[in-house]
């Protein structure tokens, strides 16, 4: 029998880019800086699987916490815990401060 319990499965849909997303990451994705205490949310880029957060954190917001190596780790509220993600820059997107 096939195994398919992959950290990637049932995300044919979520992890979908639109047509003209597609191709080559800008750098500054890569390159983002975040501070201590900032919310970000956590927008999975299909095309690095390398430092992608489980898919079940898609689409939450999370506080950063720390960094370990090029990643950072956030601080994620999922139900009633709390629960700490590692993930790349390029699966994170600072939050907006509306006004």
């Amino acid at each position: 029998m096939a195994h398919h319990n992959g950290p990637r499965k049932k995300t044919r849909y979520k992890f979908k880019k639109d047509l003209r997303r597609r191709g080559i990451l800008p750098v500054t994705l890569l390159i983002q800086k975040f501070e201590d205490g900032q919310k970000v949310h956590i927008v999975c880029e299909p095309s690095t699987q390398k430092g992608m957060p489980h898919h079940r954190f898609h689409g939450k917001t999370g506080t950063i916490i720390g960094r370990r190596g090029r990643a950072w780790i956030l601080s994620i509220k999922d139900g009633n815990s709390t629960k700490t993600v590692i993930s790349r820059p390029q699966h994170l997107r600072a939050q907006q401060i509306s006004l």
